[in-house]
């Protein structure tokens, strides 16, 4: 089972990190520069900024891309996928062994 992860920064602060990117954005010469220094100032790291700035511009419509709540559904999807494939492995396996139970046991007259 995979461990679930948990996020480091609360959602709150991804939102106001974002809004703090936007205000400033205008001060740096690429979006990248500004992702760093403030990414940097706030004490996470510009990537992640940049990802958080990209989501949001997608949850907004700015960009195209699945939306947060589009996302989870998918990843939600995903896992029962997973989980009806497992079922469905070991509905596969029980009905040949009782089909193979069956056939070695004895005819009735």
């Amino acid at each position: 089972m995979v461990e679930k992860k948990t996020s480091r920064y609360s959602p709150e602060f991804r939102e106001r990190a974002v809004r703090l990117l936007e205000e400033h954005r205008s001060d740096y010469p690429s979006i990248s520069a500004a992702c760093r220094e403030i990414g940097g100032k706030l004490g996470c790291s510009g990537d992640s900024l940049h990802d958080w700035w990209k989501q949001a511009r997608r949850d907004a419509g700015a960009q195209p891309g699945p939306t947060t709540t589009e996302r989870a559904r998918i990843k939600a999807l995903e896992r029962e996928v997973r989980e009806l494939r497992q079922a469905n492995e070991i509905l596969k396996k029980a009905s040949a062994y009782f089909a193979q139970a069956e056939l070695d046991r004895p005819f009735r007259k």
